[in-house]
């Protein structure tokens, strides 16, 4: 079977749905072939794709005529859209022209045309998407789908010590962190007699050289690019990151954590968290994390 992403890497997006496919499409490499359709782009993330040994086909544009040239020539038999500038309509256009099969991933609740409907979110209900989706559609949801990558799965979880005066923390905002909240992280951090920070970033992040320029001045202060995510949150006992997959890749190395909600696609995940018992801030309370941090210590 030929199976074909379309997915795209931006400054704005980040490199979070890119990220979730290549998880997913592992699941599918044994005994199939696997292309990836993204967008031009500058950065790191035509090398991860190709690192994984799948095939890049870059694309000039986003429209369905070009798209479906691709899935002509390299006869896909399914297609996987996660893409927030693709909609039902868009989706629906390629399958009544081409018959593939179309899987879409979904974090929003929002309608889709396709004949697998993925929600990997811990929170995600299949009910929620009656009406959504055609009738014939495969709803897969919640944490049984939860798209974990294999970096994490074989670092063992260790035990994490209770001691405040020698703090350890993980930080990552986004690959990309458009409006650059992890440098306020960073200086809310500053305040604490932090042992280190590890700030996991992309080289998609425009902010890189003013966060390198603030490590620095602050020699506890570790900028990490486009690095092993898994060991490196696996090594520090506090994390600050966003409501996104990352929570989930926190939970499962029992990391505690504060999760800032950044975006309103974050907004799901963040109920869910909050509703659970762990410290949420919304990034326009920004000035409250060193209340949560020291909630978080004292826990």
């Amino acid at each position: 079977m030929n199976i074909l992403f379309r997915v795209d890497v931006s400054a704005e997006v980040g490199l979070g749905h890119l990220m979730r496919c290549l998880v997913l499409a592992k699941q599918y490499e044994k005994d199939h072939t696997i292309f990836f359709a993204i967008k031009e782009i500058k950065g790191s993330a035509n090398q991860k794709i190709v690192d994984q040994g799948y095939q890049l086909i870059s694309l000039e544009g986003e429209t369905i005529g070009e798209l479906l040239g691709h899935l002509d020539r390299l006869k896909i038999d399914l297609v996987v859209f996660d893409h927030y500038g693709i909609d039902d309509l868009f989706e629906k256009t390629v399958k009544d022209l081409t018959g593939v099969t179309i899987l879409s991933l979904d974090d929003t609740y929002k309608r889709h045309y396709c004949d697998i409907l993925l929600n990997h979110n811990i929170y995600a209900k299949a009910d929620h998407y009656q009406g959504l989706v055609p009738k014939f559609c495969e709803i897969r949801c919640g944490e049984k789908y939860t798209l974990i990558r294999d970096e994490f799965k074989q670092i063992k979880s260790k035990k994490r010590p209770n001691n405040s005066n020698n703090l350890r923390f993980f930080v990552s905002l986004g690959g990309a962190d458009v409006f650059n909240i992890g440098l306020k992280v960073l200086q809310i951090l500053s305040d604490f007699e932090c042992t280190s920070i590890d700030f996991a970033t992309t080289s998609v992040n425009t902010n890189v050289d003013e966060l390198q320029a603030f490590a620095r001045q602050h020699l506890s202060v570790n900028i990490c690019i486009d690095c092993n995510v898994a060991e490196l949150m696996n090594n520090n006992d506090f994390a600050i990151i966003t409501p996104s997959v990352t929570s989930y890749e926190a939970m499962y190395l029992n990391l505690p954590f504060v999760a800032i909600k950044t975006a309103d696609n974050q907004r799901y995940v963040a109920n869910y968290l909050a509703d659970n018992g762990f410290l949420v801030i919304d990034v326009s309370n920004i000035d409250e994390l060193a209340l949560l941090i020291r909630k978080l210590l004292k826990q």
